[in-house]
This record gives C-alpha cells, sequence and structure tokens, in this order.
C-alpha cells in the first residue's frame, strides 16, 4: 500500500494541480497490477516523508493491530479515517437479500471491537424527507454542483438532528453522523469554509428555492391555496455584531434585549408549509413588512390572509382591500365590548366552549366577532387581580408612610412615588380614583385615599373578549373562528424553529451569513414538516424532538474480529431498528435497515 501523486491540467483554465490516491499492488493472472483502494482528492497536505508511515498505520489498523511506537496525531487521524473509508467501500449487502450461500467465519470472540459508531436514523428520514421534496434536483437547477448540494444537505440534516452554528454542524458532519455513508460523501474531507461558502449561495438563490421548493410541495401534498398566515419573530446574537447591518436592538420576544436582534417574516400556508421568508431589521415595525412579502406571491384572486394584531393596521387593511385579498385579522381597536344575549357557542378541540357575537358594520363590508373565552376569562381576571393587588399594597404602603412622624410629607415627594407606581401598575392604575389630602399650607400632604373604580371597555370588566375584523362575509361564525385560530399554528412553527431546530441563537458576525443560517433552519422545517405531515396520516402525532430522540436511537458501527487463519475481519452495519422506530420506519416506507452491510477481510 502506497500514495500515488498524479499531475492533472485543468482543461478550461489549463492550470495544474496534483491529485492523490492510496493504491495497493495486487497479483491478478500471474502479473502485479496497482489497484486504486481510495481518492484522497487533490487537498491532501500531509508532509511526503510521512507518507509511508501513513500507509503502514492503516495496514496496522485493518489488521488489528496497534501500533508500538506512536505516530505523529495527523497522521493517526488521517489513518483512522481512511481505514473506516476502506471498510465502508467493501462489498455491499442489502438487509435481507436472499444468500444462495452462508458465510461461516471462525473468530475469536476476544478479539472483538466495535469501532467508529455513527448515528444514520434521523439522517435516513431527513435525506429521505428532502428526496421527496425534490431538493437535490431543485438545487442543481439554480446551477449548485454536487460538492455544495452535499454540504447543502449536510447543513440542514444537521440542523434536523443537532441543532447549532455551521460550526457544530460541521463537527457534528465529521465526528457523529452517518450521513456521508448515505450519500458516499467523505464529509472529512470537506473543510469547514465549504459550508459557510454554501450558505452563501442559498441566500443568493433563495427566491428560486423557496418558490420551487413550495410548488413541489404543494403538488405532493395537494394544498390549497386558499389560506396565507403571515407573521414574524425574531431571535438575537451572541456578540456586538457591529458588521451586521440588520442586527438592532429592539424588543425581544424572548426577552434578551440586551442583545442585538434580527426579525425573522414567515408567509405560511394553512397546512404550515413555508412560502417566503425574510430576514428585517431587529427593530423592523411588523406593519411596515407586509406589503413587501405579499408582492409577488402569485397567491390566488380572493386568497385569504391571516394575521395578528401587530400588522393588522387600517393601512395595511386597505392595502390588502386592494389587491383583492381577503382578511381575517386580530382587530386593534382597544375598547372591549360583547352581547352574551347575541352570541353562539362554538366548542374548541379541548371541548371547551367560546361564544362569538357577530356584528356588521353599518356599510356592510365588514363583520367583527367579538368572541368570549371561558379559559381567557380566567386567566385575565387572574392577571388583574394579581396587579391590582400589588398596585393596592403600594398605595396602602404610601398611605401609611404619611401616618409616621418622621415620614417624607412633601407635596412633590409624594406626586414623584406615587407617579413611579402608576407607571409599574401595567396600566391597571387607570381603575382608581385617587385622592391626596394637602396640609392647610399645601405643601405637604397627610392623607391618601383612593377607590377602585373600573373603566368600562377594558379588560377588568370584559375579561376574556377579544374581537376578529374580516371582509369575508358569507362564512359562518363558527368557520371564521376555526380558521383564525391557524394562527396558533404559526406560533408552533416559530417555537419549532427556535427550540427544536437552532433558529437561536445566532453567532455569524456578518449580515448575509447570519441570513443563511435563518434560510437553513427554514429548509430544515420544510423537510421536518413533510415527515411530521406524513406520520401524522398514518396517526403519529409525535412532536419533533420526540420523534428525532427515537430516530437518533440507531446508529452505524464497525465489528473487528480476529479470524482463526489470523486474517481481520471487518463487518459494518446498522443497529436494529427498535419496536417504535420500526413503525416510523413502515409509516414512511422506508428500509429500517440504512446502506446494508459492508464486509472486509484483511
Amino acid at each position: 500500500m502506497y500514495i500515488r501523486q498524479t499531475k492533472t491540467s485543468s482543461s478550461p483554465t489549463g492550470e495544474t494541480y496534483s491529485t492523490f490516491r492510496l493504491v495497493a499492488s495486487v497479483r491478478t493472472g500471474g502479473k502485479v497490477r496497482q489497484q486504486t483502494l481510495l481518492n484522497l482528492g487533490k487537498n491532501f497536505d500531509l508532509a511526503k516523508e510521512l507518507w509511508p508511515q501513513l500507509c503502514t498505520r492503516i495496514e496496522q489498523i485493518l489488521a488489528g493491530q496497534l501500533s508500538l511506537i506512536p505516530g505523529a496525531p495527523a497522521v493517526e487521524k488521517l489513518a483512522q479515517r481512511y481505514a473506516a473509508r476502506l471498510v465502508m467501500s467493501g462489498p455491499k449487502e442489502e438487509r435481507g437479500e436472499v444468500r444462495e450461500t452462508v458465510d461461516y467465519q471462525e473468530v475469536d470472540i476476544d478479539s472483538l471491537e466495535l469501532v467508529r459508531p455513527r448515528s444514520i436514523g434521523v439522517e435516513h428520514a431527513g435525506l429521505a424527507a428532502l428526496a421527496e421534496l425534490q431538493l437535490p434536483r431543485i438545487l442543481a437547477e439554480v446551477g449548485l454542483n454536487g460538492v455544495q448540494q452535499a454540504a447543502t444537505l449536510g447543513s440542514i440534516i444537521g440542523r434536523m438532528a443537532e441543532p447549532g452554528s455551521e460550526l457544530a454542524t460541521y463537527a457534528w458532519l465529521t465526528g457523529q453522523s452517518g450521513l456521508g455513508e448515505l450519500l458516499d460523501v467523505d464529509y472529512e474531507a470537506m473543510p469547514l469554509i465549504r459550508l459557510y461558502r454554501t450558505s452563501d449561495l442559498l441566500v443568493r438563490h433563495r427566491q428560486a428555492i423557496e418558490a420551487r421548493l413550495f410548488s413541489r410541495i404543494s403538488d405532493l401534498f395537494s394544498l390549497p391555496a386558499t389560506v396565507t398566515l403571515y407573521d414574524l419573530t425574531n431571535t438575537y446574537f451572541e456578540g456586538a455584531m457591529a458588521g451586521n447591518g440588520k442586527a438592532r436592538r429592539g424588543h425581544s420576544k424572548e426577552k434578551r434585549s440586551d442583545c442585538p436582534l434580527v426579525t425573522l417574516g414567515l408567509v405560511l400556508d394553512g397546512s404550515g408549509f413555508v412560502r417566503r421568508s425574510r430576514m428585517f431589521e431587529g427593530n423592523a415595525i411588523e406593519a411596515a413588512t407586509l406589503e413587501q412579502m405579499l408582492t409577488g406571491l402569485a397567491a390566488p384572486a380572493g386568497a385569504l390572509v391571516i394575521m395578528d394584531r401587530g400588522i393588522a393596521t387600517e393601512a395595511n387593511i386597505a392595502w390588502l382591500t386592494g389587491q383583492h385579498y381577503r382578511y381575517l385579522v386580530v382587530s386593534r381597536e382597544r375598547k372591549r365590548q360583547f352581547a352574551a344575549e347575541q352570541a353562539i357557542a362554538v366548542t374548541t378541540a379541548a371541548k371547551n366552549t367560546v361564544r362569538i357575537q357577530r356584528v356588521l358594520s353599518e356599510d356592510g363590508t365588514e363583520l367583527r366577532l367579538y368572541c368570549h373565552s371561558g379559559q381567557r376569562e380566567n386567566k385575565e381576571t387572574a392577571i388583574t387581580q394579581r396587579f391590582s393587588e400589588r398596585f393596592e399594597r403600594g398605595l396602602a404602603k404610601l398611605a401609611a408612610a404619611l401616618q409616621t412622624p418622621r415620614g417624607d410629607k412633601r407635596r412633590d415627594k409624594i406626586l414623584q412615588r406615587l407617579g413611579r407606581l402608576q407607571e409599574k401598575s401595567h396600566g391597571i392604575a387607570q381603575h382608581y380614583r385617587i385622592e391626596l389630602t394637602p396640609d392647610a399650607a399645601g405643601d405637604k400632604i397627610v392623607a391618601l385615599n383612593w377607590e377602585k373604580q373600573p373603566v368600562a371597555g377594558t379588560m377588568v370588566t370584559h375579561p376574556g373578549v377579544y374581537c376578529l375584523r374580516t371582509n369575508e362575509l358569507s362564512w359562518d361564525e363558527d368557520t371564521l373562528w376555526r380558521t383564525y385560530t391557524m394562527l396558533t399554528d404559526l406560533e408552533a412553527v416559530f417555537r419549532s424553529l427556535k427550540s427544536e431546530l437552532g433558529l437561536r441563537p445566532i453567532y455569524h458576525h456578518r449580515e448575509d451569513r447570519a441570513e443563511g443560517h435563518l434560510f437553513i433552519t427554514v429548509l430544515a422545517y420544510q423537510a421536518v414538516q413533510a415527515l411530521r405531515r406524513r406520520l401524522k396520516d398514518q396517526g403519529f402525532q409525535e412532536s419533533w424532538s420526540t420523534l428525532r430522540r427515537i430516530f437518533a436511537g440507531q446508529r452505524r458501527i464497525t465489528a473487528t474480529f480476529r479470524q482463526k487463519d489470523g486474517r481481520t475481519l471487518h463487518v459494518r452495519k446498522t443497529t436494529v431498528a427498535e419496536p417504535k422506530l420500526q413503525q416510523l420506519y413502515e409509516a414512511l416506507g422506508l428500509s429500517a435497515s440504512p446502506v446494508g452491510v459492508r464486509k472486509m477481510v484483511v
């Protein structure tokens, strides 16, 4: 076994470069021939004087021998990697295939070693989902070559299996995952920068990829194009991010306002698949993003757009009407109202009751649905009661201080303390009439009294009430309310992106790299959604976190034995799927033993 260097010229540019191969001399038909065992590529950079040591160490590993003299760490790392690749490239035997003869070998049981365990379950399911969505074909259509496609698939499946940064994904691909065996790609030979540069390419072709991918999803699942959901969330950075123009301080929905933020806007269809995504500044005004996200979306005429109250401004509703969209939004009006005698009851999936009052506008162009939820009433009543009790304790403390001989009774100081108390009251102070009694000179306050006077049309007087607005006049209350509840599915999407697929935090300093991180997460979500959709049709309701734990239990592993004749037997095989995993594979129509069996005798 030795290493051969061959000089090659590039046809388009005429550039000369060297390629490296691991070669062995074999005797065939009485003649000695050279057989290429592995192509080491053009980035093989081990010093030439260490090549014999590397070849010797590979032979020792394959023969099950220990090295008496420890070699250089770089040599040992490459030797382990190339020996594993040689075992993986051995003759393939698919699980379940009919064999004409049974392969019995006498081995020393005590010599058994189990080496190179790699996860394979999430990779197997994730790759099947991406293949069903035709993502490799889409990537080829936008101009990505084979290496770039492999890097893309590695990044996406890495985000599904082990969410984290691109650096963490690279460590997972090269040290823990068996994805390379499924794709016949050596990720250990791929430099880290390849993942970053591929991320840049994905951002460059983002619009085309999203459009073609959603078109494929629509055909695959026969999705109706009548409902569009739109909302935004934000995620935070670790670091100052001075080089990212969209990193801004703003209101963090994760309570990380101490960090720079970026905002992710998503347009989804009614089944939860992403139609379009976009990264905005961290302090973006939600209402100002709607037009640019929906323009050119190719939604059918009269499609229904569902939005939360943060986006449902009068200007946006007017724009939707002008573009011939229907809308169903949470009203921004502050005053609450509800007439129970005019309401009908709707039963939720959780067997709770929501009462809905239908009110048509005077011009007959818009409906308002005033909804009352018993569960929401209990929650809001508890909130207002807690704030009221806290506010009254503050007033009582302030009043008690006025009765102590050494208490500060100066009028301006009392007003200052009262103002601070009102500021921290979460709006509950508006429901109290507070009376200050001054002394004869008017400079000091001698008494403080208060009385609770709830303001009509607020959470205190109408707990559990909210209002929906729509220009869809033909639907009944039940249909409109159940369609609105799709927004809760969108909130579940954001939770999945953040907690299950590693959307947060972002470590990239460059704007395009941060955008690439978000886009890869969105692509991973599409694959997860496709898997869960298939499994849901078969009765599986588990979250991706639960499914991932089940898939992650399966491994590829190499068993090495010393045979009676002195040779070493290497068998690389996938562990048997546990019963629950077997059920998932059957529901997805996938083999329970991905890659099959590889054997090698040295």
